[in-house]
């Protein structure tokens, strides 16, 4: 394992164990979420495929063409080395390739509850972006929260919560937190203490875990 690979999985591993006696989820929850984006991540099953053991797998495909394709890809190699597959928002998609779970978008919180009683085997986490938000997603197994730091993609122009905001709300939490957003091997450790219960990321994961 290279060594931001490293950083980051023992600091998402320790903020699991942390939380552990905070949160008791009904199902288990990965301590390290690889959120997958069609253009930020071209070849994301390269990546997932190098993860360790017990992580996760978020596969948003925005509509892309070989969704499918891909989704076929993740679930080979995520059954292959024990990591849960989660599919963005696509019920459908999840059902087809036998996915663990679905990742709701902050518009889509309300479904959170009629998932779990259709589907109680599936883990389901959406994103929030405010405490607004975070205060009805109760229904959820977990919340991914953002942005924690600076960020790219859709969170460029948000404002960081920081460490003292993203603790707050993790204490004011109605169910387990994740964080996300410009979190990296230099300043995961940042993050000790915050009471979250893992860590999720996109770029600085595949650049962490993937190929060369």
């Amino acid at each position: 394992m290279r060594p931001d690979a490293e950083i980051l999985w023992e600091v998402a591993s320790g903020l699991a164990r942390a939380a552990v006696e905070v949160s008791r989820p009904p199902l288990p929850l990965p301590p390290l979420l690889f959120f997958t984006d069609p253009e930020r991540t071209p070849r994301p099953w390269e990546t997932a495929a190098a993860l360790p053991t017990g992580s996760g797998v978020v596969f948003r495909h925005f509509a892309a063409s070989d969704a499918i394709e891909t989704a076929d890809r993740l679930r080979q190699v995520t059954s292959q080395n024990e990591i849960r597959l989660l599919i963005g928002l696509d019920i459908a998609l999840a059902k087809a390739v036998g996915a663990d779970g679905v990742h709701l978008p902050e518009r889509a919180l309300g479904q959170a509850g009629a998932l779990r009683a259709a589907q109680p085997d599936w883990l389901v986490t959406g994103a929030v972006h405010s405490a607004q938000a975070l205060s009805g997603a109760s229904s959820l197994h977990a919340a991914i929260l953002s942005p924690v730091f600076p960020a790219g993609g859709a969170s460029a122009t948000r404002p960081a919560l920081g460490g003292g905001r993203l603790a707050e709300l993790v204490r004011l939490s109605p169910c387990p937190v994740y964080a996300l957003g410009g979190i990296h091997a230099g300043n995961a450790h940042e993050l000790a203490g915050s009471g979250v219960v893992g860590l999720a990321g996109v770029e600085a994961i595949q650049a962490a875990f993937g190929p060369a």
